[in-house]
């Protein structure tokens, strides 16, 4: 059977992996101000890392391309330093490591995810509405 509507695999895929990205910067956020972990590190800010991928036709399918999460890596900018002379976790020069989570950039992320979110599903919904037409063009 041919697959007339190849583009919503890779809609698909697409909505998956911004979903996850929004993910991602939500827990970048949440982390934004902790100080110590159970093993004396700081919180690195996490960033998705996307790659295209060449799906493979099967029984006549056209080939199309999906979007998959090549992988989550650590952001290595190094942490920031806040003064806190009284914290137990200061240093001698009564400064204390954060999280190099800057909320102004994951804020921005996440709107450009909530976009490019967006835009999928009205793919999506244009799709349904094409195939629905196309399927009354058979009831004339």
């Amino acid at each position: 059977m041919i697959n007339f509507m190849t583009g919503l695999d890779s809609t698909s895929s697409a909505l998956q992996a911004e979903r996850i990205r929004t993910a991602i910067a939500a827990q970048n956020i949440a982390n934004a101000d902790m100080i110590g972990r159970p093993d004396g590190k700081v919180y690195q800010r996490q960033q998705v890392v996307f790659e295209s991928v060449m799906a493979t036709a099967t029984q006549g399918d056209l080939a199309n391309q999906q979007v998959k999460i090549a992988r989550i890596e650590k952001d290595e900018r190094p942490a920031r330093l806040v003064p806190m002379p009284n914290h137990p976790d200061a240093n001698a020069d009564g400064m204390v490591a954060m999280p190099n989570v800057n909320i102004h950039e994951e804020m921005a992320d996440m709107i450009v995810s909530s976009r490019a979110y967006e835009a999928n599903l009205a793919v999506v919904r244009n799709a349904r509405s094409m195939a629905l037409q196309t399927l009354n063009l058979g009831k004339r």
